[in-house]
């Protein structure tokens, strides 16, 4: 846009300081809040959404597991590749050991892969959010905490300072999706921004979605009719 010529853009999430549920009494909702359709559906439990998005767009409990163990097989792979060396910044900090010691550890590795994760694994897991239903605490996100920056500069004062120039920033969209199919937003997103950026779905190599649940990564691959090996 022209305003800056450097940005450091980041965020943090810190879900173990607020478990879920705790705290959280409907009854002490603002009166307008509970009266508004649109405010309202902020109330539905995340997970539920999923449920919505399995159900609407027909994405079994297999098909999910499955998804997830191709997930955490790839992560895992990777972590062992180290292709996430260069852009995890090791964090030290202190937890208790089993003797209540605290004691100075540094995390250089994300936790939440798991590869013993299995279809046969998964199998055993009883849904989490509703009797009967397909998501469960394997296909979906862990509770995790962390953060992350990115910077952006313009080319000509990136070159001037000597950044390195790892990317392109083309184009991005924001795209609104009925709250009670949350996590379907990048199927739509996604061709949104291909379109200001002049480009196509068989014009990008490489697809990064975000995987709050199996089930919506689920359904943006096959809305964006995606190959797996993208």
């Amino acid at each position: 846009a022209g305003i800056i010529d450097v940005g450091l853009a980041g965020g943090v999430e810190s879900m173990s300081m607020f478990p879920m549920g705790e705290g959280v009494d409907p009854n002490k909702f603002s009166t307008g809040c509970m009266d508004n359709e649109v405010a309202l559906s902020c109330l539905q439990p995340m997970g539920l959404t999923s449920e919505n998005v399995a159900e609407k767009y027909g994405i079994d409990r297999a098909r999910q597991d499955a998804m997830a163990v191709e997930s955490h097989r790839r992560a895992v792979a990777a972590q062992k590749a180290g292709f996430f060396k260069d852009e995890i910044v090791p964090v030290k900090t202190k937890v208790k050991d089993a003797k209540g010691n605290l004691q100075e550890i540094t995390v250089s590795v994300d936790e939440g892969p798991r590869a013993d994760t299995s279809m046969k694994s998964l199998g055993g897991l009883k849904p989490a959010f509703k009797v009967g239903g397909s998501t469960t605490a394997g296909n979906s996100s862990q509770v995790s905490d962390g953060a992350s920056l990115v910077l952006l500069a313009r080319r000509s004062v990136a070159v001037k300072l000597g950044l390195p120039i790892i990317g392109r920033m083309r184009s991005f969209a924001v795209v609104g999706v009925d709250p009670s199919y949350m996590g379907i937003g990048p199927a739509f997103a996604i061709p949104a921004a291909l379109e200001k950026a002049g480009l196509s779905v068989k014009d990008v190599g490489i697809f990064e979605i975000n995987e709050a649940f199996a089930s919506q990564a689920s359904m943006t691959v096959d809305h964006l009719k995606l190959t797996m090996d993208k």
